[in-house]
């Protein structure tokens, strides 16, 4: 039961942490802050992580960490290559404008200079999921003659990455599900096989499940010890 507690703490404080790197960076967050905004001591956090650079390692993972989950039930849907790959970007879409640990997670390898930890590379894994669902588009004949599957997912994984960089600047990703069925209406025009845009993106859109809670710091109940309070 101790050890549940402990584990429930631990994640509480990630979270909180991730609540304030996303608002403030890595620079402008620091251990009293976090302490503040958690109810907990300096020590009880520093019991957890040995220090703020380990806290926002330990973010930057989760938010690497809620993706194969995600990549993994769309691989596994029953319809076409390119609905697999654009039901997908959306997923990962409403993930990083509604969960904070993934919008964190991103700022903080934004500004990974300033963090004297080794942080996971990015990109590379996503450039290989879409380099696979291209290429198996391109074995069931959806995907454009001449289109070669490694550039355009390099090209695709840069466009909407890029994407949510402009839309985080200009309207904190409010309007991130429009801007990418944008995006999508003009890269389908030069990835199908047949273009038809709409049709492919009103049928991801008919398939879409019903949205997802918010991810919510779990409740830490019980009376702790003080290193684990």
């Amino acid at each position: 039961m101790r050890r549940v507690r402990a584990n429930l703490t631990r994640r509480a404080l990630l979270e909180t942490a991730a609540q304030l790197f996303d608002e403030r960076g890595y620079a402008g967050t620091s251990i009293s802050d976090i302490s503040a905004l958690s109810g907990r001591t300096s020590g009880a956090i520093y019991f957890h992580y040995a220090s703020k650079e380990k806290l926002a390692l330990a973010v930057v993972e989760e938010h690497f960490a809620s993706w194969p989950r995600m990549i993994e039930h769309h691989r596994s849907a029953g319809r076409p290559a390119l609905e697999k790959l654009v039901a997908l970007s959306f997923t990962v879409a409403r993930a990083f404008r509604d969960d904070v640990v993934v919008r964190a997670g991103s700022r903080l390898w934004m500004e990974r200079k300033a963090i004297a930890a080794p942080l996971p590379t990015p990109f590379v894994d996503w450039i290989e999921v879409v380099t696979e669902l291209l290429a198996e588009a391109r074995a069931n004949g959806e995907l454009a003659a001449g289109v070669d599957p490694v550039p355009a997912a390099h090209s695709v994984v840069c466009a909407f990455f890029g994407l949510h960089t402009v839309s985080d600047a200009l309207d904190g990703r409010e309007h991130i599900e429009q801007h990418l069925h944008n995006l999508w209406r003009l890269l389908l025009t030069a990835l199908q096989a047949h273009p038809d845009p709409a049709a492919l993106l009103d049928r991801v859109h008919a398939a879409r499940p019903s949205p997802s809670p918010v991810r919510q710091p779990p409740v830490d109940e019980g009376v702790l010890t003080r290193a684990e309070a």
